[in-house]
């Protein structure tokens, strides 16, 4: 059931001079969400347009005694309203609609997953590792970023059980270029039999070149899309996806039918 709340902001931590995680007091929401899901939010602060912006859930928060706190946020400033968020401090509102969109699927087939991030794709990834571990999954991030200082909650991962595989782009840290390099070397390394789902999330051309190798080495690929949504809930139009179906192309609705999708349905080189 979607809720629409006006939450408080309880903290926001700085990452570094671009990055930071807010969190906020949107415990009903918080209560339904699934690893994959996303907010529309608008901080009250604000001064953009009325229309508010998408978020994927974070982190699903917790308090010392175990009860529902509230979700956070992983934010780039960017425009307004990431600027907003940025800059946003305890007791501030921002208006918060979910959770919204199709979760990740996790197959119960499943014996390891891979999870394929660069920047800000990030973000559905902790709540997914959660579960993983949750459902005893054994789990593999490969992160990318420019440098060694865009590399977040590498802790809270290894905290996880989840094994590292990192790249950057000027060799600060892991692999001297793209996230792909440790992805395809460890695509190559493992035995085909392996039962082991891959996600990604980050840049277009990133996910569509995971996607090549998935394809490649017969692994089972999921996307989560990062399209310009206006509205959230399917009414605007404006966050269209191209994707393969039987009767040929077709668009959905990413806040519909995503923002996660079957990697090798989605039409990438028809993606605005």
């Amino acid at each position: 059931m979607l809720v629409d709340v006006e939450a408080v902001v309880q903290k926001n931590t700085r990452l570094s001079s671009d990055y930071n995680v807010v969190a906020i007091a949107a415990q009903d929401i918080a209560a339904q969400a699934l690893p994959g899901q996303f907010v529309m939010v608008k901080p009250q602060a604000s001064h953009d347009s009325l229309l508010r912006r998408p978020f994927s859930i974070f982190e699903v928060l917790r308090d010392n005694a175990g009860n529902l706190a509230g979700l956070s946020l992983l934010n780039k400033q960017i425009g307004v309203t990431t600027r907003a968020l940025f800059n946003a401090k305890p007791g501030d509102s921002i208006r918060c609609l979910g959770p919204l969109g199709r979760p990740f699927s996790l197959p119960g087939s499943m014996t390891q997953a891979w999870m394929v991030a660069g920047g800000v794709g990030m973000a559905p990834f902790l709540g997914l590792a959660a579960q993983l571990r949750a459902q005893g999954v054994t789990t593999t991030l490969f992160y990318g970023g420019r440098h060694a200082g865009e590399l977040f909650y590498l802790d809270a991962f290894r905290r996880l059980g989840v094994t590292l595989h990192l790249a950057t782009d000027d060799g600060s840290v892991g692999d001297h270029g793209l996230v792909t390099l440790p992805l395809s070397r460890a695509l190559q390394r493992t035995p085909p039999a392996t039962s082991a789902q891959i996600y990604a999330c980050g840049p277009t051309g990133m996910m569509h070149a995971v996607t090549k190798l998935a394809s490649t080495h017969n692994r089972p690929v999921e996307v989560s899309l990062e399209q310009i949504m206006g509205c959230g809930l399917g009414g605007c139009y404006s966050c269209v996806v191209p994707v393969r179906s039987p009767g040929g192309m077709r668009y959905v609705r990413s806040c519909l039918d995503g923002p996660t999708f079957d990697g090798t349905r989605v039409v990438w080189d028809q993606i605005a």
